[in-house]
């Protein structure tokens, strides 16, 4: 099973930029789970004012570029994970804040797991042709 992990903080991180030492073991860690097969994908992101915001508000579409001054937490990076079980995911989120925790004092955020809906695992609030 895929799931799609997010990492939020706050921005600007009160902790400052990442220290080097957290992409080594970062690095590492993607190293170890890409060997086993657990990580599809991964990659940190852009501060906010590289990106936009598109909504549909009201039968209007309209995009409002970065930085998001309204928003005080925003997705950092990203990891496409598959893995056997929900638990495994889970785990997995734990060991990449425990690097953030030892190499980057002072950070505060989290992780959000999404499953990705697929044949085996379908949303069950939509309808199946």
């Amino acid at each position: 099973m895929r799931f799609v992990s997010f990492i939020r903080s706050d921005e600007p991180n009160p902790a400052g930029p990442p220290p080097p030492e957290l992409f080594q073991a970062v690095g590492d860690l993607a190293q170890e789970m890409s060997v086993s097969g657990s990580l599809v994908d991964m990659g940190g992101l852009l501060p906010s004012s590289a990106g936009a915001i598109v909504s549909l508000v009201d039968g209007r579409i309209s995009a409002v570029d970065g930085p998001f001054a309204e928003a005080k937490e925003l997705i950092g990076g990203f990891a496409m994970l598959d893995v056997r079980s929900r638990e495994e995911a889970v785990e997995l989120a734990r060991r990449m804040l425990r690097l953030h925790q030892q190499h980057w004092p002072g950070w505060a955020g989290s992780i959000e797991l999404r499953q990705v809906e697929d044949a085996d695992h379908p949303h069950p609030d939509l309808p199946r042709t």
